[in-house]
This record gives structure tokens, C-alpha cells and sequence, in this order.
């Protein structure tokens, strides 16, 4: 577990003081009673805050009508969930043997909880400026760009498409990763059943080069079904 926790600390890109912390926001509440949800309610409240902060001062000419839609399109179960993926939560969360048997550790909603305790006990281990670095660097991109979101719903409308049509999910991999660290720009390839060749996304993160090549290919497959 040491081991494990170093590498998710890591990949957090913050060490805790209080390694404790760290675990409970790692434990649903099927592990036990000594769970992460007091966690997840006080991290909902720091997203909502800290994203709705960085969209302020990043679209000053935006009325309250439009900030609150595009914190809604950042902070929502879907994008949370996806922010869980790209960190492996799912090898990391503590849950009771039901959940665990049923894929507890891949869905959305457990995903997404977690990802919000983990804010919230960043935010107790080290302030709010440590919870505050943790969040932009997981938004900083739809902060700037709200539309993106339109984007990263091709990778859910994806794969309800492919479980639809009894075709297996989407598989993505990494062709390239281009820049310095600080900087860094991702090539990665979609493949699914029924098209011959994997289309390409690229963007400033893993995610969001998923995000364009889930959508690239959605419009390969409408394109075959209006042509068929």
C-alpha cells in the first residue's frame, strides 16, 4: 500500500504530510465506517469554488448566467470521473467485496467521489493554495476554453454508442508526446469495431487528446451511417 500511495502522490503531483488523510479519501463507504464522505462533501464545495474563482478572473466579461454554466460543464460526475481515470484511481480505492465484484473501482460515480475526498484532504493536509494548484492543474484547460467540454462529451456519447450496437468499448493509446514537461502536447489514437483504421486526437493532455479523437471518430461513424 506504501508503494501504491507513493505512486498516486506522484501522479497528484503533492506529497502529504499525513498519509492518513490520504487513505481515508481513498475509502468508499462499503470498506467501512471510517469512510471518505464527509471528504467528498467538503471537496465538492472547494471545486465549486476554486473552479468558479479561476473562471472569474479568466472571463471577465462572462454574466453569472454564463459562469455558472461553465462551472457546471467543468465540475460535473462525468468530468471528475474522467480526472479518476487519468490518475488509476481505480487500482487505489478501498471498497467492501460487493462493490469491488460489481466494477465499484471503475464507475463514474465512485470515481468521481473519490476525486472529490482527494481535494478535500489536500486542502486539510496542506491548505487551500496546495488544493488550489491541485484543482487548476486538473481544469486549467476547460477554465480557458469552456468549449472543450463539448469535446470531452464525445468520449461518454462514444462509448454509449458502442455498448449500444453490442460492439465492444473504444480503446485509446498514446502515439506521442511531444514538448518540454511544463508544456507538453499528446497524439493519441481511437479504435473501435466497425471502422477499419483508429482516428487521431491531440491536446494539451491525455484527456483532452482522447476527448478530440472519441469525437473524430463519431463523426467517421455518422459519416458511414449516412452513406450506408
Amino acid at each position: 500500500m506504501t508503494s501504491d500511495l507513493a505512486k498516486l502522490q506522484t501522479a497528484l503531483g503533492y506529497q502529504f504530510k499525513n498519509t492518513q488523510l490520504l487513505k481515508l479519501a481513498l475509502t468508499h463507504r462499503s470498506f467501512g465506517a471510517d469512510n471518505n464522505e464527509r471528504l467528498e462533501f467538503l471537496g465538492d464545495a472547494l471545486l465549486d469554488l476554486i473552479v468558479g474563482e479561476s473562471l472569474f478572473n479568466n472571463h471577465p466579461a462572462a454574466d453569472e448566467g454564463a459562469l455558472s454554466r461553465m462551472r457546471s460543464s467543468i465540475v460535473n460526475k462525468s468530468a471528475l470521473a474522467d480526472i479518476g481515470r487519468e490518475l488509476n484511481l481505480g487500482e487505489h480505492i478501498l471498497l467492501g467485496s460487493g462493490e469491488l465484484k460489481s466494477g465499484g473501482n471503475s464507475r463514474d460515480s465512485i470515481l468521481a467521489d473519490t476525486v472529490e475526498a482527494l481535494a478535500a484532504a489536500v486542502y486539510l493536509d496542506g491548505g487551500l493554495a496546495a488544493c488550489q494548484k491541485l484543482v487548476d492543474a486538473w481544469a486549467r484547460e476547460f477554465v480557458r476554453n469552456p468549449e472543450t467540454r463539448k469535446i470531452k462529451d464525445a468520449k461518454t456519447r462514444l462509448q454509449e454508442k458502442m455498448q449500444a450496437s453490442g460492439h465492444g468499448l473504444p480503446k485509446y493509446k498514446v502515439l506521442a508526446i511531444e514538448g518540454e514537461a511544463h508544456a507538453q502536447s499528446f497524439l493519441v489514437e481511437c479504435r473501435v469495431e466497425g471502422l477499419e483504421r483508429g482516428h487521431q486526437g491531440r491536446g494539451s493532455s491525455k484527456r483532452a487528446a482522447e476527448q478530440q479523437a472519441a469525437l473524430e471518430t463519431l463523426n467517421s461513424l455518422e459519416s458511414a451511417l449516412v452513406s450506408g
